[in-house]
């Protein structure tokens, strides 16, 4: 049964269920990290491990993609997933509050309410990718991915400008209201943002369910794929190095700066804004030069995580020369080489899930999801549990942070050779006109 795809309009309301999801997550991962550590003086191990455990929990994003594939209605797994981030998102402000009186009920009700995240994060954004996914036109999956990421930094950066503001003077009751209010409204924003999308004439997310096989057998089919095997590799590895800082920036940004909580989280914004520039410059860029995708994929994948081991190691130095750096700059130019790479990978990411037929996108995306989540929940732990280890050792901050940031520099160095590794592949294997072959060849090509 051929029906409409879905237009532009439609896949800009899917951008504000991801501009929605990422403006409760920069809360929880950034905000309440940096209060944990400064505020109340705790380890950084004690955040990192439970926003490590958030990612965690998203290792089971495969199976739900793979369900979603099977099931059929996704507006259910996305409405649910965003309450209950939310929900998990205001348990986590109010458990951070109980910490200061009762450390160990505190952190047993953040180690719930991180579950609760993760799974909210999990469902609803393996879903959304999925519905896109299934709705979109093949020739419009890669800039819809875009539009859409673009939306959850944008959704990141305003929500902690905004929430910056709200936060200072800082208080305990101040970051309860704000993350209650953030929720509220991510919830509306999505139950709008979805509603009728599947009924309103567009290709049906659960039509290629009835060819779908059992999930074991799907997932040994993508992993013997090698160029989805070794994108994986390069997802983990880069999402690595991008996440090790995530969790120790504002803290650093508090001990060597000076900086209030409110000003180290509207720092966090500038950085996503850095990111959103660098993702809109690739796809100018793209968009101007459509006959050299490929070429423009891979200079901007291996720029962009050269750029940013250069930019960490710029903060590297800037914790031992102190306030006299230009951090707001040096930050900026870390997000937008951040941005740079992540959006060559989302267009990579769109075109491949696509490649083994529509039975399975769920589930590519669902792997590639849990990849990136168990990268981000590794990276963030390990950037915190260093920066302690280094500290016990060196007896100082700025050697500390300025190792650590070293360490993610040399990772990034990694994910280049591997993004290299992958354009050598498909070099060899895939010829010029390799977007007009088989759906594999044209996932083949995507890879850069």
């Amino acid at each position: 049964m051929q029906t409409r795809s879905l237009g532009w309009f439609g896949i800009f309301r899917l951008g504000l269920v991801q501009a929605a999801l990422g403006a409760i997550v920069v809360l929880t991962t950034s905000t309440l990290n940096r209060i944990m550590v400064v505020e109340l003086n705790l380890a950084a191990m004690v955040p990192g491990a439970l926003v490590g455990l958030h990612y965690g929990v998203q290792i089971a994003r495969p199976l739900w993609g793979h369900g979603s594939d099977k099931g059929g209605r996704r507006t259910p797994w996305i409405i649910g997933g965003i309450a209950l981030l939310a929900l998990g998102g205001l348990g986590a402000a109010m458990a951070t509050s109980l910490m200061v009186d009762n450390f160990t009920v505190g952190l047993l009700l953040a180690i719930f309410d991180f579950i609760l995240i993760g799974i909210g994060v999990g469902a609803a954004g393996t879903s959304l990718l999925a519905l896109l996914a299934s709705t979109v036109s093949p020739e419009r999956r890669p800039a819809a991915a875009t539009l859409v990421w673009l939306m959850m930094i944008l959704g990141i950066a305003v929500t902690s400008v905004i929430s910056g503001k709200f936060l200072d003077p800082f208080s305990m009751s101040r970051l309860i209201a704000v993350a209650g209010v953030t929720g509220l409204v991510a919830v509306a924003l999505t139950m709008v943002a979805v509603a009728g999308v599947e009924k309103s004439g567009v290709a049906r997310a659960t039509e290629p369910a009835v060819h779908a096989v059992s999930f074991r057998h799907s997932l040994a089919d993508t992993w013997a794929d090698p160029q989805a095997r070794l994108f994986t590799i390069f997802v983990f590895v880069s999402m690595m190095a991008y996440s090790m800082q995530d969790l120790i920036l504002e803290p650093f940004a508090g001990m060597i700066f000076g900086m209030t909580p409110g000003a180290t989280t509207q720092l966090s914004g500038l950085q996503n804004g850095g990111v959103f520039c660098g993702m809109v410059l690739v796809g100018v860029a793209g968009s101007l030069l459509a006959g050299r995708i490929p070429a423009i994929l891979k200079y901007f994948t291996v720029g962009g995580c050269l750029l940013s081991a250069a930019a960490l190691a710029g903060l590297a130095a800037s914790a031992s020369a102190g306030p006299g750096w230009p951090l707001t700059a040096n930050v900026f130019v870390l997000g937008f080489s951040n941005g740079i790479f992540a959006v060559a990978a989302i267009g990579s990411m769109m075109a491949l899930a696509g490649a083994a037929g529509p039975s399975k996108i769920g589930l590519r995306m669902g792997l590639w999801g849990a990849a990136q989540a168990v990268a981000f929940g590794l990276g963030g732990f390990a950037g915190t549990v260093a920066v302690d280890l280094m500290r016990a050792v060196s007896d100082s901050i700025a050697i500390a942070y300025g190792s650590v940031f070293l360490l993610e520099g040399l990772i990034f160095l990694a994910a280049a050779a591997i993004a290299l590794r992958i354009a050598s592949v498909r070099a060899s294997r895939v010829p010029a006109n390799g977007m007009h072959r088989s759906p594999r060849r044209r996932g083949l090509q995507a890879a850069e």
